[in-house]
């Protein structure tokens, strides 16, 4: 029960401290034709923590597109300045996507289903506005780790534009 207690208590301690974000990516918008939301929350004024979900509407045929229909994405993120308009961040990042492959297998394209989990690594910069306005750029990479018939390389780009809260 002290345990219980104790988690709570810091979980508490940690959202009342912190700035909040809500953030839409226009880049996968306008771009891919994919929706990612995130939110991020903030432990200190040097790190945070956030979780980013990405949903593809492209459809499956089209020459250019993610691999994933679907990627949740927690990260962590620690901003390297203290400058309140720009600051410089790097991310670590856990990405569980799920998608489509082509599979060439007796001389015949199938797709693949797969879903696999990616770790990675990302860096970038955030414009905060003092009415609230953000505007995030960010750029990485992960590996996926568990399938062979899943994608090697996960992608983590994005021009988020939120408000902090």
């Amino acid at each position: 029960m002290k345990k219980i207690l104790l988690i709570f208590g810091l979980l508490i301690s940690s959202l009342t401290y912190s700035q909040q974000e809500i953030k839409l990516d226009i880049a996968d918008a306008l771009v891919i034709k994919s929706l990612e939301f995130s939110y991020e929350n903030y432990l200190s004024t040097e790190n945070s923590f956030g979780i980013s979900a990405l949903f593809n509407v492209e459809k499956q045929k089209k020459d250019f597109r993610y691999n994933e229909n679907l990627m949740i994405t927690p990260y962590f993120r620690h901003y390297f300045s203290t400058d309140e308009v720009w600051n410089v961040f790097g991310e670590a990042f856990v990405g569980i996507n799920s998608g489509k492959k082509e599979s060439v297998k007796d001389s015949g394209i199938y797709d693949v289903d797969y879903t696999d989990g990616a770790l990675g690594i990302a860096i970038g910069t955030k414009y905060i506005s003092s009415s609230g306005l953000i505007i995030d750029v960010h750029a990485g990479a992960g590996r996926n780790l568990f399938l062979s018939n899943s994608p090697t390389i996960v992608p983590r780009v994005g021009v988020n534009v939120g408000w902090r809260f």
